[in-house]
C-alpha cells in the first residue's frame, strides 16, 4: 500500500468509492469491498462520511481517507510518502498519535518516509537516517538520540551546538568551556557537539559567556549567548525553571554541560 504526501484522491468519486478503489479493481464483489470501505472509514475515525466528496473534507480528514485506501487490499507493507507534509502543525501532530494507534492495532509493516525527527520518533519503532543516498545510522529512536553515530545524524535530530575543539583526558575545551564527553575522542583536535536540553546557564557576573537573546517558544525558552573565545551558543529551557532568573540580553551568566560527544574532524558513518 501506498500513501502520498497530497492525497492523490479521486475529486469525482466518494469517500467510501476511493477507499474501495482498489479493491474494484481487482473486481472484488461490490458487496464486499463497500463493506470492507465502510470498516475502514469506522478504524480510521471517519464512519459516517461515506457519501461525502473529498472537496467536502478537510486535509486532516483526507489524508485518513488515503490511509484506508492504502489498507483496503490488507497490503504485507505501507509505504507512507511524507504523508503529512501537507496539513498544519496541529492536525500533524493529532495525526501522529492517531497513526501509531492504528499501527498498533493493524499491525502491517510500514515505512514511513519523513525529514521532520520529530514525527520520526513519535510513530516509529526503529528509525533509519539517510543523508545523500547513504545510511548514517539505524537503530530505536532512543539509540539515534542518545548514541548518535555522526556529526550530521547528531545535528539532524535536535538542536545542537557544534565547536571545532581541542580534547584532553576526555575533556573537551572552546574557548573557556569545559565539556566532560559522554563519547568520541577523548584527546586531540575533533567536533564538539553539545544538545541545546544539554546545557545549563545561569546568572553569574564572573562567568563565561553573555547572553545576547531570550525567545520565548510556548512552553519553553531558548537563551542565545556567546562564550567568551568561543563563539554562540544556545540552550533550551522549561519557561519557570529558576535558571532563567536573571537571564536577559547583556547579563553575565555560567555555562555546564550536562552531556556532550565528540566526532573526529571530516568524520562520517561508516
Amino acid at each position: 500500500g501506498f500513501v502520498f504526501q497530497h492525497y492523490a484522491l479521486f475529486r469525482h468519486l466518494t469517500v467510501a468509492e476511493n477507499v474501495a478503489f482498489g479493491l474494484d479493481v481487482r473486481r472484488v464483489p461490490r458487496e464486499v469491498s463497500r463493506r470492507r470501505a465502510s470498516e475502514l472509514l469506522e478504524l480510521v475515525g471517519l464512519g459516517g462520511l461515506e457519501q461525502r466528496y473529498p472537496a467536502q473534507l478537510s486535509g486532516g480528514q483526507r489524508q485518513r481517507v488515503a490511509l484506508a485506501r492504502a489498507l483496503a487490499p490488507e497490503p504485507r507493507l505501507l509505504l507512507l510518502d511524507e504523508p503529512f507534509g501537507a496539513v498544519d502543525a496541529k492536525v500533524r501532530e493529532e495525526l501522529r498519535q492517531w497513526l501509531r494507534r492504528l499501527h498498533d492495532e493493524v499491525g502491517v509493516t510500514s515505512i514511513f518516509v519523513t525529514h521532520d525527527q520529530d514525527e520520526a520518533f513519535s510513530v516509529s519503532d526503529r528509525v533509519l537516517v539517510i543523508h545523500q543516498g547513504q545510511l548514517e545510522q539505524a537503530g530505536t529512536p532512543t539509540e539515534i538520540l542518545d548514541e548518535p553515530a555522526s556529526e550530521f545524524v547528531a545535528s539532524f535530530v535536535g538542536e545542537v551546538n557544534v565547536f571545532s575543539s581541542v580534547v584532553e583526558g576526555g575533556v573537551a575545551a572552546v574557548g573557556s568551556l569545559r565539556a566532560p564527553l559522554s563519547g568520541g575522542p577523548t584527546q586531540g583536535p575533533a567536533r564538539l557537539v553539545i544538545r541545546s536540553y544539554d546545557l545549563k546557564f545561569w546568572h553569574d557576573a564572573a562567568g563565561i559567556a553573555t547572553v545576547e537573546r531570550v525567545v520565548t517558544l510556548g512552553d519553553r525558552v531558548r537563551v542565545h549567548a556567546r562564550l567568551d573565545g568561543g563563539g554562540p551558543i544556545v540552550a533550551q529551557f522549561p519557561r519557570r525553571s529558576s535558571l532563567l532568573h536573571q537571564i536577559e540580553p547583556g547579563a553575565r551568566i555560567q555555562v555546564e554541560v550536562t552531556n556532550a560527544r565528540t566526532y573526529p574532524i571530516g568524520h562520517t558513518a561508516a
